[in-house]
């Protein structure tokens, strides 16, 4: 019997995890050194589509899209005057909204409701020893009853920036700290503000600094301002100049402090994501300042990347050569990531006399002439990460929300067809491959009506199919792995092989 993969941390990404290796029935063992889900405020509120995209397939994003705020649009100022303003699609009933609005509590709690039917949680549980052996791991911990020894098949690190996985592996965490702090004021209000995220540069509430507005679910709204390195977030409360911050933005509004903090930002990435039978994920993996929502968002792409490989080969459909794809992958989506994000704290936060010139001029300058606003960076929202330098879709997530709500444990062969012929080769193929099949009809045969298939035209252009017949390999993470112009069983079994040996 195989052991259980061990998750070290409840978190977002690793309840994600869980969930991914529990759809494969594999047991998972989470262990977590709190004592319980705590409730701590808006980390992590920006939520993206392909985040939501991977629970709604795990089977637990409709609890959460129905708290959610699906955001309307992006608006930036310098002072007083709008320089842009990016508009985000309206969704159509049934869609999953580009991006939503939700405190991490919500979403962490909606995870562990679906955790805990299918995976043990262990509450006050702490890593504090790990050996490797050939045929497994043992994780020591630290209970109340005292220490015990865990053995598992597997172990994740997804147990945060100060991740004890990454230190008991003995993997280096290089990067830096920022010296600007931000102040966060969660306040429960009902305010006129549109349903929209704003970003001011030297606003007069905040003179020579940024400040961010979000609006969240149960009338909560985020206020955050960049402050001083020595600012004290309880001084601010007591001596008043908090409440002074606070009216500055919503005037005579009655409110009510739901939650304060203050942070630095920390730009890290772990040396290595796999050593032997230890992988790290999300922040214990990568840190990156949170302006372009990267954060969490990447780390739900690193426990949907880590999943499928770990239950092909403990299931032994792989070789464990599958599971370096991991690194592979995630690696330079981190370092990605956190050249996007650096190019906004560069920005935000000059480092240097000649940065921050360059910065004002462009601020300054955007005013009078502006074509300069291309070049005013308020932080890029997070996109899905593309894999490898594979021509067209390859390498990238398959779109549509239909298609990722539809994956199995395996991998799906989309089959745009022409002619029922098309259909049953198509057929053949997934057959030969044991893979799933999913079909976008002959445009005649897509009736109308209740019981129609949901694949339609749209998604034919999504595709750039244009009325040709065309056929995706899509992983069981999403990701399109190849394209075929025409359905051969055979090439479509090899290509599943060469996949699962990572050739």
């Amino acid at each position: 019997m195989t052991e259980p993969v061990l998750v070290v941390g409840a978190g977002p990404v690793g309840m994600t995890l869980a969930l991914e290796l529990a759809r494969y029935d594999l047991d998972v063992v989470v262990v977590d050194r709190k004592r319980e889900l705590e409730r701590r405020g808006s980390r992590a509120i920006v939520v993206a589509r392909h985040a939501l995209e991977t629970f709604a397939r795990l089977g637990c994003a409709e609890p959460m899209l129905a708290k959610a705020l699906a955001i309307a649009r992006a608006r930036t100022f310098f002072r007083e005057t709008e320089l842009f303003c990016v508009e985000f699609p309206r969704t159509q009933p049934g869609e999953i909204p580009l991006f939503v609005n939700l405190q991490q509590t919500y979403t962490e709690q909606t995870l562990y409701e679906h955790v805990a039917g299918q995976a043990e949680v262990r509450w006050s549980t702490e890593a504090v020893g790990l050996e490797q052996r050939a045929d497994g791991v043992r994780l020591r911990v630290r209970t109340p009853r005292g220490e015990e020894t865990l053995r598992g098949s597997f172990v994740v690190g997804c147990d945060g920036g100060g991740s004890a996985v990454r230190k008991l592996a003995g993997i280096a965490f290089d990067g830096r700290t920022f010296h600007d702090r931000f102040l966060i004021a969660d306040i429960r209000a009902e305010l006129p503000f549109p349903n929209e995220r704003r970003f001011y540069f030297d606003p007069p509430v905040n003179p020579g600094r940024q400040m961010l507005i979000h609006q969240q679910p149960d009338d909560e709204w985020r206020l955050d301002w960049q402050v001083p390195a020595d600012t004290d977030a309880e001084q601010e409360r007591a001596s008043g100049r908090l409440d002074r911050r606070i009216r500055d933005v919503i005037g005579d509004a009655p409110y009510e402090l739901a939650w304060l903090s203050s942070y630095r930002f920390h730009e890290r990435i772990a040396r290595r994501f796999h050593a032997g039978r230890v992988f790290l994920a999300g922040d214990a993996a990568h840190l990156m300042a949170p302006f372009g929502a990267r954060g969490m968002n990447s780390g739900i792409e690193d426990a949907r990347n880590l999943g499928w490989k770990l239950a092909f080969v403990l299931a032994g459909e792989a070789p464990e050569r599958l599971l370096g794809t991991y690194e592979g992958e995630r690696l330079p989506a981190a370092r990605d990531n956190v050249r996007i994000t650096s190019a906004t704290m560069r920005f935000m936060a000059p480092p240097t006399p000649l940065h921050r010139a360059l910065r004002n001029l462009i601020l300054r300058g955007s005013l009078p002439f502006a074509p300069l606003r291309r070049f005013v960076n308020s932080g890029k929202l997070a996109t899905p990460a593309v894999y490898g330098g594979g021509a067209g879709l390859v390498g990238r997530l398959a779109p549509s929300d239909a298609v990722q709500r539809r994956l199995g444990r395996t991998f799906t062969l989309l089959c745009f067809c022409r002619t029922a012929d098309e259909q049953q080769r198509a057929a053949a193929a997934a057959r030969a491959a044991r893979i799933d099949l999913q079909t976008v009809p002959p445009e005649e045969d897509r009736a109308p009506g209740p019981g129609s298939d949901p694949l339609t035209n749209a998604l034919a252009r999504e595709y750039g199919v244009n009325g040709a017949g065309a056929a995706f390999l899509v992983r069981p993470d999403g990701y399109v792995a190849a394209e075929f112009p025409e359905v051969d069983a055979e090439h479509v079994r090899a290509t599943v092989s060469a996949e699962l040996r990572s050739q």
